[in-house]
């Protein structure tokens, strides 16, 4: 697959290292050169990282194309920012018709209503809510 993913955080990163290892074309995107490198410092973007890395606005339609997603598989949204990554689904979804789109909400509110839009979306918020209540019933 070719996936792009926009944010360079822990998740994206992450995500970036195990899917390039797994042997899927993988393209980082995020605004801030420091995060590139602070992944690489951490060692969760390691020298073997087959990936391409872009510097730029992850909702810059024109950055997008730059990167290939015109031919993704799939983009993954994890930024910071619910808001940014709602915009890159959506263009992702919308515009160019990538067949797998991703996009990480923390606000559970804000979740359901991009869920009736047709997006997939994760909110950790609630996956750690749950855990959180499962550990303390023992479950």
């Amino acid at each position: 697959m070719k996936v792009l993913i926009i944010g360079c955080g822990r998740v994206g990163s992450s995500v970036a290292k195990e899917m390039c290892e797994a042997g899927h074309e993988i393209i980082m995107i995020d605004w801030s050169q420091d995060a590139l490198n602070k992944a690489a410092s951490r060692g969760i973007l390691p020298d073997s990282f087959k990936g391409t890395v872009v510097v730029g606005d992850g909702t810059d339609e024109d950055l997008l194309r730059r990167a290939g997603i015109e031919s993704a598989d799939a983009l993954v949204a994890v930024t910071d920012g619910d808001n940014r990554n709602i915009m890159a689904a959506q263009i992702a979804r919308e515009i160019f018709k990538v067949p797998k789109v991703v996009c990480r909400i923390r606000d559970p509110i804000r979740e359901e209503v991009y869920k009736e839009l047709g997006l997939m979306t994760i909110c950790l918020t609630k996956i750690g809510a749950a855990m959180i209540e499962d550990m303390l019933q023992g479950e």
